[in-house]
This record gives C-alpha cells, structure tokens and sequence, in this order.
C-alpha cells in the first residue's frame, strides 16, 4: 500500500504501508511521488479545487481564486489572479494555448496564454464547469461550453461576436463537462447526457443509479478513454459506454448515433475519479470505514485501484491506499483524479496535497526484487532490460547477489556467480578470492577461476592449489589436470609436491601429478619413469604425443609387462622410430613376451619378420600351439626340415602331418593320420586335397581289414573313385557297420549323378535347339541392296549405273557383298563359296550365300 510522506516527490517505498505489504508479496503496480517544489508553498497557504494536466505543463485552481500554471517537477511558470473565491474549474485545448476558467462567483474566462485576449464575463450564478473545444486554437468558431444551471455553447459567428446556445437545461446544476472531438458528455442531477456536435443532436441519456446520494457531495465522474468510449462513475457504480453509429435504415427520426452500455458494475467504496490505463481502469475511492470499537463511521484514507472490467464485474490488479495529507478531513468530492494523455501519470488531487502515480519502469522493478533478496530474479531483469534501466547497473546487481548468496552460505553457488557477474574484471576477481580465502572456501571458488584469456596473477591460483596441497590430494590433481601449465610458477608447484612426497612417497595421486607438471614443464623422460613405475595408462599418449620412443629403448619389457597389447601396437606402429631388431634384442630374455611381438608382427605382413621366423617355431610350439599350423601354411620362410624336427620331437601329430605332406612325403603323412590319429575322415580329406590315385589305393588297402575305415570310406569316396573298387575288395563275410546305409547312400549318389547329367543334357539340347532357330530366323532376313552399297572387293557400287544391263551380285550372310566377277573362285561351286573378308573365321557367318542375278 502506498503512502506518502511530507517531504517533496519519494520513492515509492517510503508510500508504502509496511504492515499491509508484509502480508502481500505481490509486486505493486504503480509508484508514487508527491508533487512539490512551488505546490508545497502554494498548499501551505491557500487550497487545491481543481487541476487540468497538459503533456507540457500543469494547470492548478486554487479555493482563493488564482490559477498557477506549473511545470511538471510543480515548479510554478505562471500565475493568474482570477477571482477571490473558489476555481471550479480549469479546461485546456489540445494545443496548450487557450485557457477556460471558471468560478465560484459566476466568473468565466476564457484566452490565450500568450495573448490575454478572449472571453471574459461575469454570470449571476456560480459556474460549475467550462469546456474547452478540443481544437480551439485551430477551430474559426472558438467554441467553449460552460454548466451551472444551463449548458451553454459559445462560439463565434463571422461578424467576430459571440453567440450563445442553449444546449440543456431544468435538470439541476451540471457538475462535470468531457469534450472529446465532436462529442459533449455532461453530467447533471438526473443523469448523463451526450451531445454531437456535428449533428446538432443528443444521442443519449443515461440515468444516475443511486438516487439518494447527493449530487455535490458525490459527484460524477466522467472520463473518454478514446473517441467513442465514455466510462461514468457515479457513487459505487461504473458504466462504460460506447458510441456507434445508427443503420442508416433505423434512422427515421432517430440520432444517426446511440450509445450501446458495454460494461456496468457496482464497487465496494465511493468514486472520486477515473483515468484509462490500456484496457484497465484507474479509479479512485473515498473510502469511510466503520470503527469496531466506536461503531461509527470514520474517513479512511483514499484508494487508488486498478481493475479490470468485465460485462458486470470488474478484477481487481492492485489497490493501494494513499496516505494524503488531512484525508481525515477530506470528502468525496474533494478528491479528482487527472490523468496525462499518451503517458500512464495520474494525478491524486486533494486540497492539501497532490501526489502523482506513474507506472512502476525496470528500475522499480529491480528495486522491489532486491527488497524483497530476489536477486537472481533481479539480475536477470538487469540483463534482459541493461539498456533500459537508468539507476541500476548489472555489475553491482550481481555483487549484491553473491554477497547474498555468502551471506547465506551458499559458497558453491556464489562461486558460481562470480563467473558471470565478475567477467574480465581482474580487481573484483582478485578480491573475491582473497574474501573466499578468509572465509575458508577457496576450494568452491576453485573450478571458476578465470583461466582463459583473462588471466590473475600466478600468486592466485598457487595459493589455491598450496591449499588443496594441504588438505585434498585429489582435487589438487583435478586442478593441475584442469589448468594451463602457464597459470602458475610450475617450478614452485614441483618443489611443493615433491616436500609432500617426502613424507608419502608412494602416494599415487601425488605421483600422478608430479607426472603431469614434468610433462608441462616438459621433462618428459621423468615423467615416463613416473608412469612407467606406477603403470599408468597414460604412458602410452605421452610416448606418442612427445616422441619419446628413444627413451623407451631400455623400457620395451616394462611397457610389455604393463600392457602387452599397447605396447606391441606401439612398436609396431612406429618401427620407422624404433627398429623390430632392437625390440627383439631387448626382448631376447623373455621369449613370452617375444612370441606376443613377433607373432603380431607375422600377423601384419608374411615376410617383414622372415628372418625371425626359424625362432618363431620353437616359440609358437612352446607358448601358443594353436597358432603354430596356421604360422606353419602361411610363412614361405620357415625351414621346414627344422620345423618337422621340432614337432617331430613333441609329437605334433598334425604338424607333422602337413609339413610331410608339403615336403613331398604324402603317403608318410597318410600313414600317420590312419596310425596315430584314426580318424578316417581326415585321412579322406588328405587324400581328397592330394588327389592322389596312389594314396587312394594306399587308403583302401589300409582300411579293408578295419569295418569303420570301410563304413567311412564308402559314405565318401563315391565321387572320387569308383565305389565297385572297395567293395569287391572287401572280405566275404566280414561285418560292416551301417553297411546297408552306406550302399544306399552310393546309390542314392549315382542316382543324383545320372540326374544332374541328363538334367545338364536337356538344358544343353535346348539351348542348342533356341539358337539354332535364332540363326535361322536371322539368315532368314531380306538383304537391302542399293545405291549405298559397295563391292567389298572392287569398293564400287555394288549396282550399275544402267539398271537395263544384265549384273550378277553375291551376298553373303555377313552382310559383305561382291559383284561376282570380283570373286577370286569364279570356277568354284557357288553353294561353297566364302566372303573374303570373314573366311580366316573358318566358316563363320559369311559361310552361306545369297546369288542375285539379272
């Protein structure tokens, strides 16, 4: 709630009613100032009746009888001794120019302000109201109305004499006048009236609704929000009005305008006055409350309400009570509201007080967050609206919210802020630390610190990380993982970490660190011992991104022991920078870790590891077996005699078996298969990739005595020798497992031999029989012989001249055409002659022939 204090115009703040705003965290919606400077002496001394408000100045009436013009801080520019008794009213046109004031001893006047030439004349009773034409200054006519007991018009006729028209009266006293652009709204005893002046005609009447109020003790209150809407306000009741024009077909005798209620409704408190704010309403309330304790009635203080109207009610948006000075003394009739045209300023009219409410701008806005310590709600309003706000700076806005945030003990998030608020400000930055560092949080402010190209002194960000040091390992590392080695003295930082050490040497955080601040200060052959000793898996990156592998030479089997398949990768990725031989020879003592090398190597290219390949033997048979077969086909470089020597020696049955095959002993190798192994199915596919007639025999001689052999041999052989051959071979009487399903199995093979034979056999007569025909059908075709065409051998035209001579033409099936005589077998059977051109195609197409004669 509003309050206002004697001194000159305050903020809004000092208006405000603490008790009732303590109950309402809502945002009041206007501001208050009390209008000062030449007010107060003139409200000290005489009293207010009644205020004109321009866009450039103030016209104020006084109950003493003068009228001061005022600038707007009520600086006064002018003043006018007018009468010794009460103003009634002060009217302005548009333009500023003309002045119409009336009195209480029936005194109307109305000029210039620069020229004092006008209308001036005295009536015999009071004159409660004057109008001013809109466009006085502009209009030939100058016309004015005036209300006291009639409504008079005024205007000047072309002899420059006034002239005088009856507008209304027998009603009452008028007690307000509106002239908004061809509209008169006056306000009488009975009701409210419009007159169009264009028109010459009243359009409407509309009835006061409270009958027993008294008409000078609460008078009404008229107001246009634009051109054709008028809102009335008599004692509790609010009508807006709108004016629209007649259908010309419902004219008859009717106005060709008429006013259409859009919105009524009634109010708690008694109106004193309306202005418009966008589609709201501003009223203001004389208020009288009941004492509890008395039970009588008492003047509260007046409300200024904004509302929004609806068709029979209205919603209230802010109220505020307004603590003028002696509103104890005050009636409804001894309040006004004006309001100024194009800007949201009403102003609050009382006798002894004027005060001016005005739309709350961003700045009130901020100040009523950061009364209320929503400062991150009022730092957002601050850098949304930076160009707007005139008293506020975002900067210290910010500030103001991290010391809350202090205050509070939200560290983290005042940390946070700092980034920010504080931006390239290095003296605010520098500062803040060294607040955090008193209050013990230099750990929150941390992970915020400028470390771009805004930059604090080394000293900073060292005594942040002399404090983790202290008391958190961890974070210690996280930071000097985070920050740019050049933030601080990396030689301090070192001989810190390493004090540290000397009472945890096997502190692995520290060790880790100590790594990465020898890597930024670019030792990196004691960084590598660093991650070397501890295993780290970055030890791999530092090698590759710093070229370090010259002094990993005498590291390959720490590396190997670490991560054998990284290390490998490595070496191998790089041999241009560290060669296979100096890897195998530092390799040499431990032949586990060599196999892993050399057999990736293999792996990668047959032949870069030849010479190694004899060694590799003896280390596949001793550390991967599985692996040995697949080295043995594909290497072209192993001696084989070494290789059969070493499996030889540990009975490696299938090594052995493909090395005798590959060094020409196949039927040593079949042998070994039928004796060592007994698998019948191999030995029938060594035979088979052999392809050996002579191991086939060798295979069946061995197998006729051994059932298994002669079941295996007859469910497989069928397509490579000739089932009769075992089977006439084999003993009478002896017992064959599954011999009846092996036999049906050779004959079911037979069958689907003959099958896919004749099958293959129709498909050939077919295709023979459809190309044939095609061949057919194409020598079968006519052959076009004209002037085009050419005797292959005498290049002539193949058709004389004189079509009427006897000409013999021979075309063969080519296409190629002679004339006959040109043909070299002229003695030679037609029917086997050939073109000269496709003969070398041993009776190609060319081999038939076409005999045209005339």
């Amino acid at each position: 709630m509003a309050e206002v204090e004697d001194q000159g115009r305050k903020s809004s703040e000092e208006f405000t009613d603490s008790s009732e705003e303590e109950e309402s965290e809502e945002e009041p919606k206007l501001k208050y100032e009390r209008l000062s400077n030449g007010v107060t002496e003139i409200l000290q001394k005489d009293a207010a009746s009644c205020m004109t408000v321009h866009d450039k100045f103030l016209a104020l009436g006084t109950h003493f009888g003068k009228v001061f013009l005022l600038d707007v801080q009520g600086n006064v520019t002018q003043k006018f001794e007018i009468s010794s008794v009460k103003i009634n009213q002060v009217s302005l046109d548009e333009s500023g120019e003309n002045v119409g004031i009336c009195s209480e001893d029936g005194k109307v006047q109305v000029f210039g302000l620069y020229t004092r030439e006008g209308f001036h004349e005295n009536f015999d009773c009071p004159i409660k109201v004057v109008a001013l034409h809109p466009q006085f200054s502009k209009s030939n006519y100058k016309q004015f109305v005036t209300g006291g007991s009639k409504l008079l018009l005024y205007e000047r006729n072309w002899l420059n004499r006034w002239k005088t028209s009856v507008l209304h009266e027998g009603e009452g006293s008028i007690s307000n006048i509106q002239w908004r652009a061809n509209l008169i709204a006056w306000a009488n005893n009975l009701g409210v009236k419009i007159y169009d002046i264009s028109t010459k005609q009243r359009i409407t009447n509309v009835l006061r609704d409270d009958a027993s109020l008294r008409p000078d003790m609460y008078p009404c209150s008229l107001c246009w929000k634009d051109n054709q809407t008028l809102i009335v306000g008599w004692g509790t009741s609010i009508k807006m009005c709108a004016v629209k024009e007649r259908n010309p077909t419902e004219l008859r005798d009717l106005p060709s305008r008429y006013v259409e209620i859009v919105s009524a409704f009634e109010t708690e408190f008694f109106i004193s006055g309306l202005a418009p704010l966008a589609d709201q309403l501003v009223t203001l309330y004389f208020v009288k409350e009941t004492a509890k304790h008395l039970e009588e009635e008492f003047r509260a203080r007046p409300r200024l309400d904004i509302i929004q109207p609806l068709a029979e009610s209205c919603e209230e948006i802010s109220s505020d009570a307004l603590s003028v000075r002696n509103f104890q003394d005050n009636e409804c009739r001894d309040y006004r509201l004006e309001h100024a045209e194009g800007e949201s300023l009403f102003y609050i009219i009382s006798p002894k007080d004027i005060v001016v409410a005005k739309e709350r701008d961003q700045d009130d806005h901020i100040d009523w967050l950061l009364d209320k310590k929503k400062y991150e709600e009022a730092l957002m309003a601050a850098e949304i609206s930076f160009k707007n706000i005139k008293r506020h700076d975002v900067q210290k806005i910010g500030m103001a919210f991290i010391n809350h945030l202090v205050e509070r003990g939200d560290y983290d998030a005042a940390a946070r802020k700092c980034q920010k608020v504080l931006g390239k400000n290095m003296e605010l930055w520098e500062n803040e630390v060294y607040r955090f560092k008193t209050i013990g949080q230099l750990k929150a402010i941390s992970q915020y610190l400028p470390r771009g190209d805004l930059r604090l002194r080394p000293a900073i960000y060292e005594m942040i990380l002399h404090e983790f040091l202290k008391t958190d390992y961890e974070g210690f590392a996280t930071l000097i993982r985070e920050w740019p080695g050049e933030l601080y003295n990396n030689m301090a930082v070192v001989q810190a970490v390493g004090d540290h050490l000397k009472k945890d040497p096997t502190n692995r955080t520290l060790l880790t660190t100590l790594a990465e601040l020898y890597t930024y200060d670019q030792r990196y052959d004691r960084a590598l011992e660093i991650y070397l000793r501890l295993r780290h898996r970055d030890v791999y990156q530092l090698i590759h991104k710093h070229d370090l592998f010259s002094s990993i030479e005498d590291k390959i089997v720490l590396l190997m022991d670490f991560d054998k398949e990284k290390a490998v990768d490595m070496l191998l990725d790089n041999e241009d920078k560290l060669s296979t031989d100096r890897v195998v020879e530092e390799l040499r003592d431990r032949p586990e870790l060599l196999h892993v090398f050399l057999h990736k190597l293999f792996k990668r290219d047959h032949h870069k590891g030849q010479r190694y390949h004899e060694r590799q033997i003896g280390l596949y048979a001793e550390y991967d077996r599985p692996n040995l077969l697949p080295f043995l086909r594909d290497s072209t470089h192993c001696p084989l005699e070494k290789a059969l020597e070493i499996c030889q020696q540990r009975n490696f049955v299938e090594e052995t078996v493909f090395l005798l095959s590959r060094m020409g002993n196949c039927r040593r190798a079949l042998q070994m298969i039928m004796e060592e192994l007994g698998d019948v199915d191999k030995a029938i596919e060594f035979a088979k990739e052999q392809d050996d007639a002579e191991l086939w025999e060798d295979l069946i001689s061995y197998s006729i005595d051994k059932p298994p052999f002669i079941t295996g041999l007859l469910n497989n052989i069928g397509t490579h020798v000739d089932p009769i051959l075992l089977i006439h071979r084999i003993k009478e009487g002896m017992e064959i497992p599954n011999l009846r399903d092996s036999l049906v199995k050779i004959l079911q093979d037979y069958n689907l031999q003959i099958l896919l034979r004749e099958g293959c056999k129709k498909i050939l007569v077919a295709d023979s029989l459809s190309l044939l025909q095609k061949m057919h059908r194409t020598q079968m075709r006519g052959v076009r012989v004209d002037d085009e065409n050419i005797c292959e051998s005498c290049h002539g035209t193949i058709l004389p001249s004189d079509m009427a001579q006897t000409f013999s033409v021979v075309v063969f099936h080519c296409r190629h055409m002679f004339h006959k005589e040109c043909l070299p077998s002229s003695g030679t059977i037609p029917a086997h002659q050939f073109c000269n051109i496709c003969s070398a195609k041993k009776r190609g197409p060319g081999s038939g022939i076409m005999d045209m004669k005339k």
